[in-house]
């Protein structure tokens, strides 16, 4: 059906000029023309070969998001990376001998050629192995006109796909994109050999018109071939690895036997190119063993070293926090090596490493202003609320340790994410599953709320990670899905008050008048928690009180804690009479990230001015939640976390983030680049809606309904009922006997706890790298 509307859509929907697709791609990040230079942090000392900064090679350009080896995507690569990046092109043979950028044998893999020439699929060996599809070989260049390039990678946007990109030459990457580096990658020598197509003669003839800086190919022969046809000054050839167990067709051995031999090697190559597991292995539950000894050996032989096959769109290795620039810091920046250079679907993030997040110290001074609050601590890697989730929060630099506030049934405030214990315990397996009932005032289907265990009885249950993006399959630290012990809110308040790194909390107390009707007063415990541990007559460390009931903040009107109003919808507006209600509870607000930049099947479509109406009354705005996993962001910022972070602190304006994974966040505030008088391409602001320039009318987004404008009516809420009076009875929801009621503040205490775990997660974060 796609194609079918196309044959009959204008074709002015599809042409564009070329300088009006350059003003598209300068448009898309607010930066000046002086930032696209090469790193400024090349004056340091690097561990690769040379001394030199690690380069950045863009496979098909910016192949993450266009489709790979078309224009846009080397465009984008060329305006959003470092100035020297190197572009990359899989060079592929037709009939008549022009060599094609294109990513795969397969012409149908990533093109709409399936479509103009149903009755031309092929079958062809491949290094030996059968193989079906429509093949380069079997078309003369002017055949592929009608073709264009769709997206090859099914988990991606397809949204590109009908823009009207076509097949280029190597000439025509040269003249039109006019690359500061090119890097041709020679896959199959031996399978146009065996069809009379020469790759040698296509390749050296190339290299008399065209500035070729890289060779690579995973064939012996065809690189000896051309060692002396080529000026090597000029030129650097790359021999490439494939899996280990694969046979190399010259040699008729694995690329794991060619690996000891490195000294073959350098007689006809200058560099290796190697899939990044060759130097941090993962085992089959993707956690990092330790790094090989190969950049040394490389090094050693005199040979450059270059690692492959780094996306910010597929799970890596857990170690890693779902943090794209976490790894390739592990490549570049550690104590012992560094690569020489990477490759990359995502050109924009290891540019990024490399220029503003390397030679940094956790106790570098921050860049920018911005308050770091977590979500149930770090729950990005461990069991939220948890003394682990605590403990490895405050080491990755949080400022604020959030508590989400429930009460058991004898009266204890803990922290847990959710009233219901199904949702992060494991309950549902302990001899308690039988209690779960229907709570239809908080629209649990199936639950067993808080308030019917004590204290002592949760302790018994497991905490359980949370997965948010499960329908996605990504997992977070399986290996750490049960650990950590639950925290009472007194223990919460006492670690948080001795730890010097954090600079206060945040309690959070949702369902408060559900609460007070079933006879429990959290408002009154967490007052009393706070009086305790001794805030109440403190100013050194800030506390915060969030709700989304404004009848619950209003309790706390005569303390001096920062109350913090959180709107849990997405909205588009605020009217000035909401802004005013809300002014007379609360100092600050929480907002959505939709709130603030609205967005139509993850593509942003524009930005509302909802920050800047309620700064100007003097609220503060904090933005929830930021995840790592690139599923959670908007395309336009390139499945990176600090891409979408940057925008909303940088572009949004807004005071502090709250987070699943206050490490990422940590590090962006600490980065270089933010000091720069002109911020460079790579660590630009999106312009919201830009991406939807490059789409065919057809595949736009569909519309959405417009999210609601919050008003006063939205705000205002009865006060909270009184605590309801309720004797406890035999059959009182409760898996256990009666037990006597106890203190408000709990009994056993976790501090010690959690200041040895403290210890522990610190030796095994640095025994990470």
């Amino acid at each position: 059906m796609r194609h079918f509307l196309r044959l009959f859509l204008p074709a002015m929907l599809y042409l564009r000029s070329l300088s009006c697709l350059l003003v598209l791609l300068l448009s898309c990040f607010s930066v000046t023309i002086v930032a696209a230079q090469t790193s400024n942090n090349a004056t340091t000392k690097w561990l690769t070969l040379n001394g030199d900064a690690p380069l950045v090679i863009a496979r098909g350009g910016f192949s993450g998001l266009f489709p790979d080896s078309s224009y846009d995507a080397y465009m984008m690569a060329m305006g959003t990376s470092l100035a020297n990046v190197i572009i990359w092109c899989d060079v592929q043979l037709t009939k008549d001998g022009v060599a094609i950028c294109f990513p795969d044998l397969k012409l149908n893999n990533a093109s709409d050629i399936d479509f103009y020439f149903k009755n031309k699929k092929s079958k062809y060996f491949v290094n030996g192995v059968p193989t079906l599809g429509w093949f380069s070989i079997d078309f003369n260049f002017k055949d592929l006109a009608p073709v264009t390039l769709r997206q090859g990678v099914y988990s991606r946007t397809e949204r590109f796909d009908e823009s009207q990109q076509r097949i280029l030459t190597v000439q025509d990457v040269v003249n039109q994109v006019k690359p500061p580096g090119l890097w041709l990658n020679i896959q199959h020598d031996t399978f146009f050999s065996q069809h009379n197509l020469s790759m040698r003669s296509s390749i050296i003839s190339l290299s008399r018109s065209v500035l070729i800086n890289y060779i690579s190919s995973p064939e012996v022969n065809f690189l000896r071939s051309i060692v002396a046809r080529l000026n090597r000054r000029i030129t650097k050839l790359v021999f490439r690895f494939l899996g280990q167990e694969d046979v190399e067709p010259s040699t008729n051995q694995t690329y794991g036997s060619l690996l000891k031999n490195l000294t073959f090697i350098k007689t006809f190559a200058s560099g290796i190119l190697v899939p990044k597991s060759y130097i941090w292995p993962v085992d089959n539950s993707l956690y990092l063993q330790p790094y090989t000894s190969l950049v040394l050996d490389a090094h050693k032989e005199g040979l450059q070293i270059f690692a492959s096959e780094f996306v910010n769109d597929v799970p890596f290795a857990y170690n890693y926090s779902y943090d794209p620039i976490s790894e390739y810091l592990s490549f570049v920046d550690n104590d012992d090596f560094s690569v020489d250079g990477v490759l990359s679907d995502f050109p924009v993030t290891p540019s990024a490493t490399i220029d503003c997040f390397t030679h940094l110290d956790k106790n570098d001074k921050t860049q920018v202003k911005l308050l770091i609050i977590t979500s149930e601590g770090a729950s990005g890697d461990y069991p939220g609320c948890t003394d682990l989730a605590y403990t490895k929060a405050a080491l990755d630099g949080a400022d604020v340790l959030d508590c989400p506030v429930q009460m058991t049934k004898d009266g204890i405030p803990f922290c847990l994410g959710s009233i219901n214990l199904i949702d992060k315990t494991t309950v549902s397996q302990s001899p308690f599953h039988n209690i779960a009932s229907t709570v239809p005032e908080l629209n649990i289907t199936s639950g067993i709320v808080s308030f019917n265990l004590t204290w002592d009885e949760i302790k018994s249950l497991k905490p359980e990670i949370t997965n948010p993006w499960l329908e996605f399959r990504l997992y977070r630290n399986p290996k750490a899905r049960n650990e950590g012990n639950f925290v009472s809110l007194v223990d919460f308040l006492t670690y948080a008050k001795n730890v010097t790194t954090v600079s206060g909390v945040m309690i959070s107390i949702e369902n408060a008048a559900y609460l007070a009707n079933q006879g429990f007063g959290v408002t009154a415990a967490v007052l009393e928690a706070l009086r305790s541990a001794g805030y109440d007559n403190q100013t050194a460390k800030k506390v915060m009180i969030q709700s989304k009931d404004s009848s619950a903040l209003k309790e706390f009107k005569k303390s001096r804690y920062e109350l913090v109003y959180w709107i849990a919808d997405n909205i588009r507006d605020i009217e000035n009479s909401t802004v005013s209600e809300i002014k007379s509870f609360a100092s600050s607000v929480i907002l959505t990230k939709k709130s603030v930049f609205p967005s139509e099947s993850k593509f942003l479509v524009g930005k509302t001015d909802v920050v800047q109406k309620l700064q100007s009354s003097n609220l503060s705005v904090y933005v929830q939640c930021f995840n790592n996993e690139f599923v959670s962001q908007a395309w336009d910022f390139f499945s990176d976390s600090y891409v979408e972070i940057n925008n909303y602190i940088a572009g949004a304006g807004i005071d502090g983030v709250i987070t699943d994974f206050p490490g990422t966040a940590a590090r962006y505030r600490r980065n270089r680049c933010l000091g720069y008088k002109d911020q460079p391409p790579y660590h630009g602001l999106v312009d919201p809606g830009v991406l939807l320039q490059f789409m065919a009318r057809q595949l736009l987004p569909p519309a959405e309904a417009p999210n609601p404008i919050l008003t006063e009516s939205d705000v205002v809420e009865p006060p909270l009922p009184p605590v309801a009076k309720i004797i406890p009875t035999a059959g009182n929801n409760s898996a256990t006997a009666n037990a006597a009621p106890t203190s408000p503040i709990g009994h056993s205490s976790v501090g010690a706890g959690i200041l040895a775990c403290c210890l522990s997660i610190l030796l095994a974060d640095l025994g990470i790298f």
